[in-house]
């Protein structure tokens, strides 16, 4: 049967091709041989050649059997659409897949920076959720809220490079100790630049410190010259340093953390960014979002 069905189709196919001229039924013939022997077995499709050189009885059939043709385009098309189905089914599970691992291995790593002080455990997690979240009641498209979280979770990747003692120091810093931990956004860029794949990853561990009014660090960048990945990082970063626990106090209450920000948004912080912020303290009534 499958030798019949593609006897027709070459068939009818050589019999428009060589008898007519219409542009219609040319392109309603054409067959994607390469997508046929991707599903059939090529040592059988070359026989089926050879039996149609060596048959006349099959271009008879064509014209005796007209709706053939019909069953037979039908039959292959349905069968070349369903193999691609699969094809494409598994390629999409090989990419959910890639894409898993790819984030299991950030948010693997943003543990192991935030390990580095028993204070921060968590910190990049949180601060990644907390920028998808702001990045979601901007309206910003699904590709862009991902993109975000992914730098949040690697926005202090940078800390690798800043010694144990000054991360863990329980006293004050030094100005010295305080300049050797501004390095680190420099620092998360140069390791995050490696991934060619992915520039854009850097952002947010380079710019996350810099100050709506321009007063941050480590470029001094103000206003939009910020990358909008940074300003909404840095609010959740702010964000989330006060609402978790540390060595000299807990958590600060809901309603004072709402007035710093607040207070701040249009000086050190973005002001829309500010603005998606509060809304999500406002929404949170249970004061849940804390360490």
């Amino acid at each position: 049967m499958l030798t019949y069905v593609f006897n027709i189709i070459i068939t009818v196919r050589t019999y428009f091709t060589i008898y007519y001229e219409e542009d219609f039924l040319r392109e309603f013939i054409r067959i994607d041989y390469d997508k046929l022997l991707s599903v059939v077995d090529k040592e059988h499709f070359e026989n089926i050649l050879f039996d149609l050189s060596m048959s006349s009885y099959t271009s008879l059939s064509f014209l005796i059997y007209p709706s053939m043709f019909i069953i037979a385009v039908l039959i292959i098309s349905f069968y070349v659409i369903v193999r691609n189905i699969e094809y494409k089914n598994r390629a999409i599970t090989a990419h959910d897949e890639v894409k898993a691992l790819s984030v299991e291995v950030m948010e693997a790593l943003a543990h192991t920076i935030d390990a580095k002080d028993e204070y921060t455990r968590g910190h990049s997690v949180r601060v990644a959720k907390y920028s998808k979240m702001i990045a979601e009641k901007m309206g910003l498209t699904d590709k862009q809220c991902e993109d975000i979280y992914y730098m949040g979770l690697l926005h202090d990747i940078g800390k690798i490079g800043v010694p144990n003692e000054i991360i863990n120091k329980p006293s004050r810093l030094t100005d010295e100790e305080y300049d050797v931990i501004k390095t680190h956004p420099l620092t998360g860029f140069e390791i995050l630049s490696e991934i060619k794949s992915r520039p854009d990853l850097a952002t947010g561990a380079r710019w996350h410190h810099e100050r709506y009014d321009g007063t941050g660090y480590p470029d001094h960048k103000s206003g939009e010259d910020i990358p909008l990945e940074a300003r909404i990082i840095a609010v959740a970063d702010s964000y989330d340093a006060m609402t978790s626990n540390r060595s000299y106090r807990n958590y600060l209450p809901q309603d004072k953390v709402r007035k710093e920000i607040e207070k701040n948004a249009g000086t050190q912080f973005d002001e829309v960014s500010a603005k998606y912020m509060l809304a999500i303290i406002d929404e949170d009534t249970d004061y849940v979002l804390h360490e």
